[in-house]
């Protein structure tokens, strides 16, 4: 069963330095009613503008996962950590008991990213940030996991919840069968290109919540690049 999300029909906000579409909802008003998946409860698609961002706040109890498409991110938080990423890398923020941190776009190009927040499988635990470039040619027709809560994903970033991060790289015409885990369920967004999932076609920046299939045909209508996440 697929359930298309339109990047058009996408909540949205426009501010002078934020252009964000929300593929689940994120406030109470929204009109989309696009509700969590398992742990999945954000995917921002954000645009931030050279020398913006976020400044010093806080999280707790959530696992946040940002990959940046476009540009760079600069990173800092209370833990000492800091980090430049920059397109095809992948940020894994612990929030556990607290974390306090800022995000900005250091670079002179609008800065592209997908943010996501999963819920934790428990509350508590100690805040942890880290960052990994993982090369291209990793997820060349296939989809890689960047990211898991699995011991048995090796060589994935960890994250503490049910929950993994796939990405792919396909060239026009190229087909891929995906086979999905127990759960039977995904969010799978295009960051770029078209594509025909299971006979759905799905342009750019859209998204779609996959549920009661053991595994998706995938053809790219033209070069393309897929993110999704797996939930348990």
């Amino acid at each position: 069963m697929i359930s298309h999300r339109r990047w058009d029909a996408l909540d949205k906000a426009d501010l002078a330095w934020l252009r964000a579409r929300y593929h689940f909802q994120v406030r109470p008003d929204a009109t989309q009613g696009h509700v969590p998946l398992g742990p999945l409860i954000v995917w921002n698609d954000d645009e931030i503008a050279p020398g913006s961002g976020f400044p010093l706040h806080g999280h707790r109890d959530v696992e946040i996962v940002t990959y940046v498409r476009q540009g760079t991110l600069s990173h800092r938080d209370n833990l000492g950590s800091e980090g430049l990423l920059h397109a095809g890398d992948v940020q894994v923020m612990s929030a556990g008991t607290g974390i306090r941190h800022t995000e900005f776009n250091q670079g002179e190009e609008p800065l592209r990213l997908y943010q996501i927040w999963l819920l934790p499988r428990e509350a508590g635990g100690l805040p942890a940030w880290d960052s990994r470039a993982f090369p291209l040619n990793d997820r060349s027709g296939r989809f890689a996991v960047l990211a898991s809560g699995y011991a048995q994903d090796k060589g994935a970033m960890t994250i503490r919840a049910d929950a993994r991060l796939l990405c792919a790289t396909l060239k026009a015409g190229e087909r891929v069968q995906q086979p999905l885990q127990a759960a039977q369920q995904a969010y799978l967004v295009v960051a770029s290109g078209r594509i025909e999932v299971e006979g759905e076609v799905m342009e750019p920046l859209d998204g779609a919540v996959i549920t009661q299939l053991a595994a998706m045909d995938i053809l790219a209508l033209e070069d393309t690049e897929l993110v999704m996440v797996e939930t348990g």
